[in-house]
């Protein structure tokens, strides 16, 4: 009997060479299921050997990005650059030996950088170190791919993201899976599939061993985000683009290398020479999308000098988790001033969604200070 490495290897070789048409996608989605569970089950028996030595990274700061590209592409310069850690750098592979952190400061929020071991083909398969780095990779809150006019294959570099269960700039699938132990399978939909038709999404659930429960469709999904929600491990995470040592390319080279990456926006650096530095902090900080919230105590101007930092979409919840005290346990209301009130002082609950530069005052109950 053929190991798991052959067999996942039998099928991502079967994929290859199945040419996709309407008579093979049944057939080609029922093996791309099969080819998710083999990882998954590598997967698994990688933890219960240890899975390696892995890196210990204590996260800091309002968020997380982390440096992923090839070796000697330039990380360790630029994350020197940008934050002044020491990263030890020189012109051979596998110089990185663990993850180096550095704090970039944008607009008043803390930005953690981690300098990573490069990627090579096969890391996720393991090889230099490769799950030991994709595990860091999993837990960023933006990753930002690197390479150089040495390195330009930066889809390889996504797809090994990929194949270890990173999704970059997507989002979760509205797919709603619910099992049962008897009663078959349902399968229902509140749009019409494309994709999925011919009850293609069955069969995808059995190869999950998905025989009994419910599977409800809310957009017209495809195969691939079936075997995602099935899959139960995928993290969503957005990404940027840069090549380093841009001063050795020419004009014409920058905008033939712009059009193969597209529809990656790709921004130009020089981490040795600082240039493009300034353009590239402020796409991480776009992509993170730090809003700032000013506190304004009661019968007092705000605070504009120390703004809170969240994340676009938080909510008022979270805004209170970030608050010195006990203001969360004697929380009321709270008032706003700014773009999400719909008028000045607008009296909101948790779960109001706030907007960068709103001005927030929080009520507390009756006996408490409020902020």
């Amino acid at each position: 009997m053929s190991s798991l490495e052959e067999q996942i290897t039998e099928v991502e070789d079967e994929i290859r060479n199945t040419q996709y048409n309407k008579a093979t996608q049944h057939h080609i989605g029922r093996l791309k299921a099969k080819l998710a569970v083999l990882r998954l089950e590598r997967e698994t028996r990688a933890k219960g050997k240890g899975g390696g030595l892995g890196y210990a990274v204590r996260k800091s700061g309002h968020a997380t990005v982390g440096l992923v590209g090839y070796p000697s592409v330039g990380k360790s310069t630029l994350l020197t650059a940008l934050t002044g850690a020491a990263s030890e750098a020189a012109a051979y592979d596998f110089t990185t030996v663990s993850i180096i952190p550095g704090m970039l400061r944008w607009g008043g929020a803390s930005i953690q950088i981690l300098d990573m071991p490069g990627l090579v083909p096969g890391a996720a398969k393991g090889r230099g170190r490769g799950r030991e780095v994709l595990s860091v990779v999993r837990s960023v809150d933006l990753i930002l791919f690197m390479i150089d006019p040495d390195h330009t294959d930066f889809w390889a570099l996504r797809n090994e993201l990929e194949g270890a269960g990173v999704r970059i700039n997507g989002r979760p699938p509205k797919i709603v899976i619910t099992r049962a132990d008897r009663g078959g399978l349902t399968v229902t939909s509140t749009v019409k599939l494309t994709h999925l038709a011919g009850g293609l999404a069955s069969p995808i659930a059995r190869e999950f061993g998905l025989h009994n429960g419910q599977i409800v469709f809310r957009e017209d999904s495809t195969p691939d985000d079936l075997i995602d929600a099935l899959a139960g491990n995928r993290v969503y995470i957005p990404a940027i683009l840069t090549v380093n040592k841009a001063d050795l390319m020419t004009l014409s080279q920058r905008v033939s290398l712009a059009a193969k990456l597209r529809p990656f926006e790709v921004l130009f650096t020089s981490a040795r020479d600082r240039v493009g530095l300034r353009e590239l902090v402020d796409g991480v900080g776009r992509a993170l999308a730090f809003i700032r919230i000013y506190m304004k105590p009661p019968g007092k101007p705000p605070d504009r000098e120390e703004p809170v930092i969240l994340r676009r979409g938080q909510r008022v919840a979270e805004l209170l988790i970030r608050l010195p005290g006990e203001l969360d346990r004697s929380f009321k209301a709270a008032q706003i001033w700014g773009p999400s009130a719909r008028f000045p002082g607008q009296t909101v609950g948790r779960e109001h969604v706030l907007a960068d530069e709103d001005v927030v005052t929080v009520v507390v109950q009756r006996g408490s200070r409020g902020a």
